[in-house]
């Protein structure tokens, strides 16, 4: 059966209510956020894993190389969200994609925890990454059909849902932090395991309560075709394998080959969907208003991504970690954007509620979280006392609620229009371009992070966030134009 991501649900399983929104809500929050626990607490100590020293538990890479492992993993999550939206739109649905994409990312986490060295790192993050792909593009989708077209829930509803993600990515860094600090690397890895663990089993007692959503594709791969695809699947892992084996990709240059193949792909992705004979003249003028806000999600998603890898630096050298007598980890910075998520989420959503038809439409919103996060950079610029230890953590808190304030107006309502904007015979690949922009970001992070210079970082501060303020800028003048091509999705 197919369903529409924008049909309202009619099964009795969700005639209860969470928070107001589609009870169904409550089981995508409740798996969203133990996903994101077991991402960001993981994903939290990889770059001190890669650069530390031996002699304290990581595996001594340069900075350049970590950052850029970290930027190419980022990318290759919000990658895999493609292949995760194929996989549901053409064989399995989103509900079982999901399933067994967050089956992948316990074993990954798994895998950090119990191989050694660089083959716990490969095999760990690459099952991490196309697993967490899966989740992130279906879940989104699925939280799209709870609601009809129009329904002024919408956004608010992926704004609590969004908190649910920030629930998981505030504690998920403290303990993976707290274990490493107190035990080793490997001990936080586990604990990320275990997190995933535990929304997996949660997940499957609340499957019920979804009824029909996603459980079948909505444009299914004819069988004759099956065996082609089985082909290309192929073909990639023997291209990727010897770009590895050859030396073309290594360490130090991942995220930029990140960067040029998603780039890549996301000029095919756009082709393959507005040229589709499937699309009507609304759903091909909808697409193409999103081409400007995918540009904007990029730019937004390169500063803002830097938390884990620039920021990452700059809290482990810079920053007086100093906390009554005690220096708390260095990971636990990056539960600070969560707490001003948990905090601001529901206003935001109430905000957006109370102005229904009143509230800015997407593209002022967009380019608002662009600005913002430009300010944020250059609120930097202050701060760039070299010695260790200079910078009030008070400071980079501000710092850090700038980027909440930029991201809630960007990243719940970039998903949100994923699904507004959403071609019938494309529902979840379209969210999965929505992500292909924070891979790009994501990848761009990694590589930008390498012109970063903790002796000489104004320059780095300045020419980030002024460019990232020009994108918003130009994206309110053209604002007129993609609404109309919006073609009445506000």
């Amino acid at each position: 059966m197919t369903t529409d991501i924008n049909a309202p649900s009619t099964t009795p399983g969700r005639s209860r209510s969470f928070f107001g929104q589609p009870f169904a809500l409550a089981n995508l929050f409740g798996v969203e956020m133990w996903e994101r626990f077991s991402f960001y607490g993981m994903q939290g100590i990889l770059l001190y894993y890669l650069y530390y020293t031996a002699a304290d538990g990581g595996l001594g890479f340069d900075k350049e190389s970590a950052t850029s492992i970290v930027g190419a993993y980022g990318g290759l999550v919000y990658l895999s969200t493609i292949l995760g939206g194929w996989v549901a739109d053409r064989l399995l649905g989103e509900e079982r994609t999901l399933f067994y994409s967050a089956i992948m990312i316990m074993f990954g986490h798994l895998s950090l925890a119990i191989l050694p060295g660089i083959a716990g790192v490969a095999v760990g993050l690459s099952l991490i990454g196309v697993g967490s792909g899966g989740v992130k593009a279906n879940a989104t989708a699925l939280v799209g059909q709870l609601y009809a077209e129009g329904d002024q829930r919408r956004d608010a509803g992926f704004s609590i849902f969004y908190m649910g993600i920030n629930l998981g990515a505030l504690v998920g860094p403290l303990l993976t932090g707290l274990l490493q600090d107190k035990i080793g690397f490997h001990a936080g890895f586990a604990a990320a395991a275990v997190g995933m663990f535990l929304g997996l089993l949660q997940y499957s007692l609340g499957r019920k309560h979804l009824g029909e959503a996603g459980a079948e594709p909505s444009n299914p791969l004819p069988a004759t075709e099956r065996l082609r695809w089985i082909g290309v699947g192929v073909g990639v892992v023997v291209v990727i394998a010897a770009a590895i084996l050859s030396g073309l990709v290594k360490a130090s240059n991942l995220s930029d080959v990140v960067v040029g193949v998603t780039a890549v792909a996301a000029v095919v992705y756009f082709g393959v969907i507005l040229s589709s004979k499937d699309l009507s003249g609304v759903e091909r003028s909808r697409v193409i208003a999103f081409i400007p806000m995918f540009i904007a999600s990029a730019a937004f998603w390169s500063l803002y991504q830097q938390q884990f890898t620039t920021i990452a630096q700059f809290a482990d050298v810079r920053l007086d970690r100093n906390l009554f007598g005690w220096e708390f980890p260095a990971a636990w910075v990056q539960s600070i954007n969560p707490v001003f998520i948990i905090t601001f989420a529901g206003v935001f959503a109430a905000m957006w509620t109370k102005l229904g038809d009143r509230q800015p439409r997407t593209p002022i919103k967009f380019a608002g979280g662009t600005i913002i996060m430009g300010i944020a950079f250059l609120a930097f610029i202050p701060l760039t006392d070299p010695e260790p230890g200079s910078t009030p953590l008070l400071s980079l808190a501000f710092i850090l609620l700038l980027f909440t304030f930029a991201e809630l107006l960007l990243s719940p309502v970039g998903l949100s229009l994923a699904t507004k904007l959403a071609p019938r015979v494309f529902r979840t690949q379209m969210v999965a371009l929505f992500f292909l922009s924070v891979a790009l970001g994501t990848a761009m992070s990694g590589t930008l992070a390498g012109y970063y210079n903790s002796k000489n970082d104004d320059p780095f501060f300045l020419w980030i966030g002024v460019a990232s303020i020009v994108v918003g800028v130009i994206l309110v003048g053209i604002s007129p134009w993609v609404s109309k091509k919006m073609a009445g999705v506000r």
